[in-house]
């Protein structure tokens, strides 16, 4: 038993690291694919952060120059006072997060679509314009400083370590070093040149001729390209002279003069049909304090720098991207963002939503490109939602475990019983031929003495004679009972089942143990009350009465009261035979072992009695083959009492 042991645990200890690393590896497996599934949702909801800021991009960038003015000129029919002509900006953002619109111009001044020149502004937009004025002069002191330079390209995000773990599961099916490059810039990348006409170039510098400058003008950094288009060969001087040498303001002053008699008035309206090029540059940001950003581009004319953007309210610039693309969503109840504002590494405004990470496992980021690069998301997870995957694996896991340590265990149990049985069988091999010797040698000795003619009378003779008779059917009846055993074993005995009211059996028993009971000094006691004929097979169960009597007499030779009693009585559709004696009885944990095969109580008494143990497990085999059942229990006071339940006939 031992070495069944020590295999037993060899076998588990070396199915187990298989099945570990098994149960490892998916776990692993699963925890990567929680995270790609987090990684990609995230990705996707900066993507569509990304997606608006660009859309925000491309419409600024898709603006009219001289838009920028209370009225545009865009049509080609310019009439200065009709609502046709009106700016699209000149009415407040319909975006709480722009404050509003204006134009920075060479020298300084401010002009904004909000405000109509030379007439006073809208109630509704009298706030909006004195905040743009303080905005202009805040930009006025710092735009040599922080504009009109080349905007360097970001540097290639850095992908952190556990990043780059992570993205092994979805490596396995895309490249993915080419997706994560960084956009360059949300809109255009290059500078363009647009073709306007005269009177946009007039509208767009509206201001700047009737206006002092409220700082110095900044030298320019970049030159135009003009090119005349569409131009009458007569008119080529005059063209040259308004835009080679002189500045937007002398050409309004001069149209306007022109335009006394009709010859002049036709040939400025040759000239503002008249287009050139004019230099585009794309959008970029500086913060100009208080919380705002001002987002513009740069437009050249004649070597004149003119900067059309709005102001970008950061906090609630922040606010309105949290709540429209992350607040409503479901990954906010289980992850956190961050939405940052930096300014040359230092975090400016900072807006939060979603649940707190104190230990996060996954932190996702994205900095956006140029004219957004000032602003940085950072999305953390402390616990990363569980897939169904997982919880399918926790149980087949557990019900694959259950199956393994019973397998285990019912091996374990099948083994020490196929132990037990084969020791039993060896015990019942040797008790055997000691029972089998026993009788043998008194029989042999009985007749030495009668042959020898010890015994001296008649009365001595027969006496003898009863002994040798005696132990005769006890060779018979333990021959018999290997034999019925083995025929039981291999399903060849069969019994003749007639009803009966069990009378006979009880009466042949009193009479074939008579001899034996005397000898012991026991009594035996029939009880029997009004039963019902049930079905039994009469050979049998004199054996199984005679196994028990036996048994009884066998461990209780030191019992005070030396009685064995039958009671047969009535149980519903049951007949119900008890046989009780007055002996030590049954150790508890023997209770429901004592019918098994070969099955001895490891006790003092039965090491020094004798036996095979076969002669309860023929009397359970013969009831259940008769359809009953039979149990063992101890006495309220000394000895035990083994019951024997048989249906009634039908």
């Amino acid at each position: 038993m031992r070495r069944l042991k020590i295999l037993i645990l060899i076998f588990c200890i070396t199915l187990s690291v298989p099945l570990g690393y098994f149960v490892w590896q998916t776990y692993r497996g699963l925890a990567q694919e929680e995270a790609a599934t987090l990684r990609f949702f995230a990705n996707t909801l900066f993507d569509e952060i990304e997606q608006a800021l660009a859309t925000l991009v491309q419409r600024e960038e898709a603006r009219v120059i001289d838009e920028y003015n209370f009225f545009t000129s865009s049509s080609g029919r310019y009439r200065e006072g009709t609502d046709v002509n009106r700016s699209p900006l000149s009415r407040l953002p319909a975006e709480y997060y722009i404050l509003g619109y204006f134009q920075n111009n060479p020298d300084g001044s401010f002009q904004t679509p909000l405000a109509q020149a030379d007439r006073t502004v809208a109630a509704d937009n009298k706030d909006a314009v004195t905040q743009l004025e303080q905005a202009n002069r805040k930009f006025n002191r710092i735009r040599t400083t922080v504009t009109d330079k080349i905007i360097p390209a970001p540097d290639k995000a850095i992908v952190p370590a556990e990043q780059k773990k992570g993205d092994v599961f979805a490596g396995k099916y895309l490249d993915l070093t080419r997706s994560k490059e960084p956009k360059a810039a949300l809109g255009q990348k290059e500078k363009r040149f647009e073709e306007i006409t005269v009177a946009q170039a007039k509208n767009v510098a509206r201001q700047e001729a009737g206006e002092r400058a409220q700082s110095p003008e900044p030298p320019a950094v970049s030159m135009s390209k003009k090119r005349p288009s569409r131009r009458p060969a007569a008119r080529a001087p005059m063209a040259d002279r308004d835009f080679a040498g002189s500045p937007a303001g002398e050409l309004q002053s001069e149209l306007a003069a022109g335009e006394a008699n009709a010859a002049d008035q036709a040939a400025a309206a040759t000239r503002e049909a008249e287009s050139f090029q004019v230099e585009v540059a794309p959008l970029q940001s500086v913060f100009i304090g208080g919380g705002q950003i001002f987002i513009f581009r740069r437009i050249m004319i004649n070597q004149k720098i003119y900067r059309q953007g709005f102001i970008l309210k950061v906090p609630a610039f922040l606010n309105h991207l949290a709540q429209n693309y992350f607040s409503n969503q479901p990954m906010a109840g289980f992850s956190n963002l961050r939405l940052r504002v930096m300014d040359q590494g230092r975090e400016i405004e900072l807006a939060e939503a979603g649940v707190s990470a104190q230990d996060p496992k996954l932190v996702l980021q994205r900095a956006f490109p140029p004219p957004f690069a000032f602003l940085n998301a950072t999305l953390s997870c402390d616990e990363i939602p569980r897939s169904a995957g997982r919880q399918t694996l926790m149980i087949m896991m557990g019900v694959l475990a259950a199956i393994f340590l019973i397998g285990l265990f019912a091996i374990y149990k099948s083994a020490q019983t196929l132990v037990d049985l084969s020791e039993r069988r060896s015990q019942f091999v040797s008790s055997v031929t000691h029972e089998l010797k026993t009788p043998l040698t008194n029989i042999r000795m009985y007749i030495e003495m009668l042959a020898q003619g010890i015994a001296k009378d008649t009365e001595r003779e027969q006496e003898y004679f009863q002994i040798i008779d005696s132990e005769g059917s006890r060779l018979t009846r333990l021959i018999n009972n290997v034999l019925d055993l083995a025929k039981l074993e291999k399903k060849q005995r069969t019994l003749d089942l007639q009803p009966g009211t069990f009378e006979d059996v009880v009466a042949e028993v009193q009479t074939v143990m008579q001899a034996k009971l005397k000898q012991e000094g026991y009594t035996l006691k029939s009880l029997q009350e009004d039963i019902r004929p049930f079905n039994y097979d009469r050979e049998a169960m004199i054996q199984v009465l005679i196994n028990l009597i036996e048994n009884s007499i066998k461990f209780g030779r030191a019992a005070v009261r030396k009685e064995i009693t039958i009671r047969t009585y009535p149980d519903g559709r049951w007949v119900k035979i008890a046989v009780s004696d007055f002996g030590p009885g049954i150790p508890r944990q023997a209770l429901n072992k004592i019918f098994d095969d070969f099955y001895r109580v490891d006790n003092a008494l039965t090491q020094t009695t004798r036996g095979t143990g076969i002669g309860l497990a023929l009397v359970k085999k013969f009831i259940h083959l008769m359809g009953g059942r039979v149990t063992a229990e101890n006495n309220t006071g000394a000895g035990c009492t083994i019951t024997i339940s048989l249906p009634v006939a039908e």
